[in-house]
Formats: C-alpha cells, sequence, structure tokens
C-alpha cells in the first residue's frame, strides 16, 4: 500500500476528519488578499485542478442560491412537461437522491459520456433524451450532507453556475480545450479530434505560448509507471498512483518528442513517484514552501481522486483538500494565488439547463457572431453514421469554484464561461505584461461568448466584510478497494429535490439583454427581436411550448439585434406559444391566438438603471378597450385594468425590495390563450444577490 493511499485511510478513520476539512478552508478565508495594486495584477499564481465526470446539478442542484432544481423557469421538453420530467419509457424520471447511505463515499455506476450518446441525450437543444441514453443513474444526485466539503468550498468561495464544459462529449477532447483552445478543429495537426482516441496530435497548445512569453509553468502530477508511451502516458492500473492519462499535453507529439531538460519536458513531463519514495503531494509541497510555485500550474490527480465515477467524490474532496493546505500553509503565496477547481465534462449525468451552442444551420438560429469551426461535420476519422453532425460545443454545465483571496463570501457568478475561460483569464492577468499569448486557437464565437473569469473576483477591496465560515459533515469511510458500481434505484414515488432555501451574493454580469415579439399582421406568424446592449455577446434560445418547432439559438454580438419569424401557417396552427432564454435568468414567454384582440398587444421591458428599477409597457393598437390582468410573481401581488384603444400603458416597477429581479405575466380575458411573461434581472454592472424564486418558495404564475 502506498503511503498515500494509507494516510487517505489513516485521515478518513480518524476523528480528525470532521476538523480536517473545516480547517483547510478557515486558514483560505483567514489569509488577506494581496492588495498592491487593487487589480488582477495583484494575482501572481494561477492554479488549475480539472476533476472529472460530474454535472451541475448532480452536485449542486440543491445548492442555495444557484440555478438549480428550483429554477423556476426550465424549457419545456417537447410534450409540454418542465425538463425535470425526462421521459423513461411510457413514464417520466424525476431527478433522485439515492438511498445508500454515505452517499459520497459510494462507487456509484459510471454512465456513457461519448459524443454520440451525449448528442442524443441533448437531442438537438430539445434535452428530452438522457435516460435513454445514460440510463436511469443520470437522474441522481447529491446533496449537502452527501458531499459536505464541496459545498463548504462554494458556501466559503465563489460558485459558477454558468460554467460548462467545452464539448458535448469525453474526457480528452475538454481537456485540449483547456490546454490548447480547441480540438483541432480546423482539422489542423490531427483534428478535430472528439473522443479518447489519443492518437498523437500537433497543432500548438498554451503552455507553448506562455514559455515563448517567458511565463512559468508547471503541470503537477505523479509519474505512475512512466510518463512515456510504455508507461502509457502515466495512465496504471494501480488508481492511486500515476496520472490517469489526464495530462493531455503528453498527447502532443511535440511533449511527446521533448527530451528530459527541454522546457516542455521540465513543464509537464516531470512529477513525483511515490512507488519510490514519498507522498503525491511532494513536489507541489516543495515549490510552494519555498516560494518557487510557477505563475501558471495544473493539478492532475490519480484517477482514485479524480471523482471520476464510479470513484467516490469524497476521496477528491479529501485530495483536493491537500492542496489546499499546502496552499494555505505559506500565507504569502496563497496571498498571491486563485486556485480554481473545475470538471472536464458531466460523465452521463444530466443537468436541465442546455447547452449553449452556435446554430447549425439557417433554420436553427442566427448568431451575428462568426461561427467558423464551430460546428462538426464529421471526418474520415468520425463518420457521421457513428458520429452524428452538431456543434462541438458547449457542453453540459460543469461545476466550478473559484478559490482565492479575491472571491471569497459565499458568491455566486453567473456569467457564461466554459473551459476556454481558463485560457483567458490567463490573457487577461499576463497579456499585458507578456505579450504574444492570446490564443489563436480560440473560435471568435468561443471567445465572444465565454467570459474570461475576471468577474469572479473582488479586487479593489477584497479584505472588506466578514466572511461566515462554512460547517461541513464528517462521514464514514469505506476500505481502500475498488468497489462493485453502486446501481442506484429510481424511487417508486417520485417528487422534485428541494433546493436549499435563501439567497447568495451574486457578482455583477456584463448582460443588458431585449427580448421583444410581435404577431405578423394578417398572417399566421410570429416574429421575435433579438436586442444585446450589454458589453459581451448573448446567447438566446427559443423553444415553443409542446414542441411545434425545433430549438432555435441566437447569439447576439454587443450593440446588435435580429429578429427571427415562426410560420404557425405550415403547421396549419391557429395559436402561437414561444418561449426565450437568456443568460442570467432572462425569460420572455408569448402566447396567444393569431386573430385574436391579444394579438394586437405588445410588451415591453425598458430598464431604469440609475432608479433601479423596470418600465413596463403595454400596447393596445386594438379599435376597442382590452382589459388586462397583471401578476408580479416576487410580490405575489395581481392587478386589474384596461388599455384604450390604440393607447399605451406605461408602470414603473422598483426591483430594490427583490434584488433586481423581475417576473411578470400579462393576461387578458379577451383571449385566454394570451400570456406574456416578462423575467430577469436588472444587469447595474454592480453586485447583487441570487433569484429570491431558487428556493421554490414563491407560487408559480398561472399558465394560460
Amino acid at each position: 500500500m502506498t503511503t498515500d493511499r494509507r494516510t487517505f485511510l489513516q485521515l478518513l478513520t480518524s476523528a480528525a476528519l470532521s476538523a480536517t476539512f473545516p480547517a483547510s478552508i478557515s486558514r483560505a478565508l483567514a489569509i488577506p488578499a494581496n492588495n498592491r495594486t487593487r487589480t488582477i495584477k495583484d494575482v501572481e499564481h494561477i492554479v488549475f485542478m480539472m476533476q472529472e465526470n460530474r454535472s451541475f446539478d448532480h452536485y449542486f442542484g440543491t445548492l442555495r442560491g444557484v440555478r438549480g432544481y428550483g429554477d423556476p423557469r426550465p424549457i419545456p421538453l417537447p410534450n409540454g412537461n418542465p425538463v425535470w420530467y425526462q421521459p423513461n419509457g411510457n413514464g417520466y424520471l424525476l431527478p433522485f437522491h439515492p438511498g445508500a447511505p454515505n452517499l459520497g463515499l459510494q462507487f456509484i455506476e459510471d454512465l456513457a459520456h461519448d459524443w454520440t450518446s451525449t448528442h442524443l441525450a441533448w437531442d438537438a437543444g430539445k434535452q428530452d433524451a438522457w435516460v435513454p441514453n445514460k440510463g436511469t443513474t443520470t437522474m441522481a444526485h447529491l446533496q449537502r450532507s452527501d458531499i459536505p466539503f464541496h459545498y463548504a468550498l462554494a458556501d466559503a468561495f465563489t460558485i459558477c453556475d454558468a460554467y460548462h464544459c467545452s464539448l458535448l462529449g469525453p474526457t480528452d477532447p475538454n481537456r485540449y480545450y483547456m490546454w490548447t483552445g480547441w480540438v483541432g478543429n480546423d482539422g489542423s495537426g490531427g483534428g478535430p479530434v472528439i473522443d479518447n482516441a489519443e492518437l498523437g496530435y500537433g497543432w500548438s497548445t498554451y503552455p507553448e505560448l506562455l514559455q515563448k512569453a517567458g511565463i512559468t509553468w508547471k503541470l503537477y502530477q505523479d509519474i505512475g509507471n512512466g510518463l512515456n508511451a510504455a508507461g502509457e502516458w502515466g495512465f496504471t492500473s494501480d488508481a492511486y498512483i500515476g496520472n490517469y492519462g489526464d495530462n493531455s499535453l503528453l498527447y502532443f507529439f511535440q511533449y511527446q518528442n521533448a527530451q528530459p531538460g527541454t522546457p516542455l519536458a521540465n513543464g509537464a513531463k516531470t512529477g513525483t513517484n511515490i512507488l519510490v519514495s514519498g507522498t503525491l503531494f511532494d513536489e507541489f509541497q516543495k515549490d510552494v514552501s519555498s516560494g518557487n510555485l510557477p505563475q501558471v500550474s495544473w493539478i492532475v490527480a490519480p484517477e482514485a481522486y479524480t471523482e471520476h465515477p464510479n470513484w467516490p467524490a469524497n476521496y477528491g474532496a479529501w485530495y483536493i483538500s491537500q492542496m489546499l493546505d499546502i496552499l494555505t500553509a505559506n500565507p504569502e503565496v496563497f496571498s498571491k494565488t486563485v486556485f480554481i477547481i473545475t470538471f472536464d465534462e458531466n460523465d452521463g449525468f444530466f443537468d436541465h439547463m442546455p447547452p449553449i451552442t452556435a446554430p447549425v444551420s439557417p433554420t436553427s438560429g442566427i448568431s451575428t457572431v462568426d461561427t467558423t469551426n464551430e460546428l462538426f461535420q464529421g471526418s474520415t476519422s468520425y463518420p457521421t453514421s457513428a458520429f452524428p453532425v452538431g456543434p462541438y460545443g458547449m457542453g453540459i454545465r460543469v461545476p466550478m469554484i473559484v478559490v482565492s483571496p479575491w472571491s471569497k463570501g459565499g458568491w455566486v457568478n453567473s456569467q457564461v464561461f466554459d473551459h476556454t475561460s481558463l485560457i483567458r483569464l490567463l490573457e487577461t492577468r499576463f497579456g499585458e505584461e507578456y505579450p504574444g499569448i492570446t490564443e489563436n486557437n480560440i473560435t471568435p464565437w468561443r471567445r465572444a461568448v465565454a467570459g474570461d473569469l475576471s468577474s469572479a473576483f473582488n479586487f479593489k477591496s477584497p479584505n472588506d466584510g466578514k466572511v461566515r465560515l462554512p460547517s461541513t459533515i464528517a462521514y464514514q469511510p469505506p476500505d481502500d478497494q475498488r468497489h462493485p458500481s453502486y446501481v442506484p434505484t429510481p424511487p417508486a414515488v417520485q417528487a422534485m429535490p428541494q433546493q436549499e432555501s435563501g439567497v447568495r451574493p451574486a457578482r455583477a454580469v456584463p448582460y443588458l439583454c431585449s427580448v421583444s415579439g410581435n404577431v405578423v399582421p394578417g398572417q399566421n406568424e410570429f416574429q421575435i427581436q433579438f436586442a444585446n446592449q450589454g458589453a459581451v455577446a448573448a446567447v438566446y434560445q427559443a423553444y415553443t411550448g409542446s414542441g411545434q418547432f425545433a430549438p432555435r439559438t441566437y447569439t447576439v454580438g454587443p450593440n446588435t439585434e435580429v429578429a427571427d419569424a415562426w410560420d404557425y401557417a405550415a403547421l396549419n396552427l391557429n395559436e402561437y406559444n414561444l418561449l426565450v432564454f437568456g443568460p442570467n435568468g432572462f425569460y420572455r414567454v408569448f402566447k396567444g391566438t393569431f386573430g385574436a384582440v391579444s394579438a394586437d398587444l405588445q410588451t415591453q421591458i425598458t430598464y431604469d438603471i440609475s432608479q433601479k428599477g423596470i418600465f413596463l409597457e403595454i400596447t393596445n393598437t386594438n379599435s376597442v378597450l382590452v382589459p388586462i390582468r397583471l401578476f408580479d410573481y416576487y410580490t405575489q401581488k395581481t392587478t386589474q385594468f384596461s388599455v384604450g384603444p390604440n393607447k399605451r400603458f406605461t408602470e414603473f416597477w422598483s426591483l430594490k425590495k427583490f434584488y433586481g429581479w423581475y417576473d411578470i405575466t400579462v393576461e387578458t380575458e379577451s383571449d385566454p390563450t394570451f400570456q406574456a411573461r416578462l423575467a430577469g434581472h436588472l444587469e447595474t454592472g454592480e453586485d447583487s444577490m441570487t433569484d429570491p424564486a431558487l428556493d421554490g418558495s414563491l407560487t408559480q404564475p398561472a399558465v394560460s
């Protein structure tokens, strides 16, 4: 048994376990941030740790204040049900909490997570085929009592609830996005790569740019049986040593051919060797304690600690806590360090938020941003008969926690990110001082849509305020063997999971979204105008209430707008039912009957940032008076009045009480099918609080 395995089991079986997790977090919270410049330049070290194969909902769907199982505005399935009701044979399967004890230490089964099954589950945005393609365990989820350390990290630091993996597929391609910005999408260097073939590739990688610019970098890993072809590049049959093959830089020829002592070999082909002596953490500990931590580093764990099913989640928690202990043991180093913990892909675990993708054809939406190299169209290596044509990504949401002295306080960040955001963070931090580190592999669409993670930090006053220290719950350990997979049995009586009550502080996000719609006069056609006055590209996803049309996606660049129409006459339908979803809870509903009085009603929200409120406008272009009924979701109040012929009703809504959140439903007795619903968050450029409706405590608006 290796030293690290013995240490691991001793910690799990000791009474000290309950103190180990809070202590590592408490020490991190107690260390003040380097605040010399009050900018991102105060960050001197960025450490990335990418774990394996968990979706956001699977881990954090019940966490307070994130867009999880309490989401009051989920997308509809083609059958009209909310996305939670995943089709399962003749019935449905809701997310469920498995009944096994000590769930964080259970060896929950691994699920299919390849390109094909993931695209089939996603189903071009319908999100309706998870159970047939992934199995019933796809809907299993964990909660705070199962993974207390993960929840404690989120309570103490900043969690990103709109962070997606980069590709609708498996591990290696997603890690290529982290290290190179894409998967060779243009076909060069052996690309595109959408599976774990590991055949050897030749396109450029980001560490090479860092090296050329003079930025120090390194991977921390165990060498296992060797970081070479004979040693399977660190993958071993002993799950407690090696790197699980997760150092994907070693699948590039330039690293494979790098000779000992050269920069690429020093950075990517060295590590601990616990088969000989020491522990998994010796190299990292040596560099941190001596003050020689590189400017950029990546941590790659052995298989048992990656959280990849069927390995337990809390094995990974222990490993992460050791790394955090090492960082905080040198307060001078940690005061200047960002430690980012994320996951390469979702395995086969369900997440309710549809991936953000570029439109794949004119019938599937519009993008005002160049989408070159974002659509996989098949190749000789991947025939379309086995690998469906479709967008590379983004992929499914995965957990992402930003641990640093500038991200303390239990914050949520809801800006859209993916694995290319990790590279973008490095560009933002070091680009001014080290020219030439812009990663040209990142496509224009990906660069426009995914943020650079800088909105997750408070550099101006990071040491202000008090932080509530998180609590954790001790759990009993297993033995040191890989157990047979635990296959959860779905419950006989189903119910939606309950999300923890309350709100969390929320970082400002750079969106200013606007969507309006109208019936095309004299036609059974509905047109929607998508606008974006924000600082970054916004992606809107449009659905029909009962699947009359396939989902469409719209990427709208800053200060740009675009329009599209839905021809219901072609379907011989007289009623329209369209729903639009945007970033950070933005939502619009358009329902009604063509030719009815309501067809000449238009609703619009305009923002008043200075007064922290919105103006609701209802325009009646009819020649008759129209009675209106308003329901305010947050105040739970109904108001009734009438709008005269060819008149406009305007009213100001102060949003201070509900932290800028609004959700207003407009209906009329003149047309029982009519409903306009306008919901979202007023983005002021200032930090706020998360959606108070996420815990399910408010009554949903009536549905026409």
